[in-house]
């Protein structure tokens, strides 16, 4: 099975579950990549995408990369966000995700990520935003440790549940 694990991020917290996950498959045949460096996504079975939470959806970047990926592809869906983890903002994005991907989802992932100060303060400014920011400026310390070993435990999830489907066989 070749796995990719593509990535695009804005702060470098993405990137930071991106590369748990990354460490956390024991396979010989793995990809790490920015998206923007992704030149081909057809030779993949396996893609794990990651991006932020924009406004309670996919930025741009990342939704052009999720259209590119094959119908047969299998797909694993993570994100980081400011909200907190069970919020509505990051399964809206995922849900959004989904949308986009024609291949089929074998799961998914969010947790917190430390957002931008400057994007905290013009939110502080907007009442309708006050609360969101607030919260936001709780995710400075993400991902944690603890954030990180939970992708790896649902890179891991994913990884039985792609060998699970026909023609894969674990070695």
């Amino acid at each position: 099975m070749k796995i990719l694990v593509a990535y695009y991020t804005k702060t470098g917290n993405t990137k930071k579950v991106a590369e748990a996950i990354y460490e956390a498959l024991d396979k010989n045949d793995k990809t790490l990549k920015p998206m923007k460096e992704v030149e081909d996504v057809q030779g993949y079975d396996l893609i794990f995408c990651g991006f932020p939470v924009h406004a309670h959806s996919v930025p741009v970047p990342a939704q052009s990369f999720l259209k590119k990926i094959r119908p047969d592809a299998k797909v694993a869906l993570f994100s980081t966000h400011g909200s907190q983890r069970e919020g509505q903002m990051p399964k809206e994005a995922i849900n959004n995700a989904v949308g986009l991907v024609k291949a089929e989802v074998l799961g998914s992932f969010t947790c917190r990520g430390g957002v931008e100060q400057e994007i905290i303060d013009e939110l502080m400014n907007r009442p309708e935003h006050r609360a969101w920011a607030a919260e936001a400026q709780s995710a400075k310390s993400h991902p944690d440790r603890a954030d990180l070993d939970d992708a790896q435990f649902f890179a891991k999830n994913i990884i039985k549940k792609a060998l699970s489907f026909e023609g894969y066989t674990k070695k």
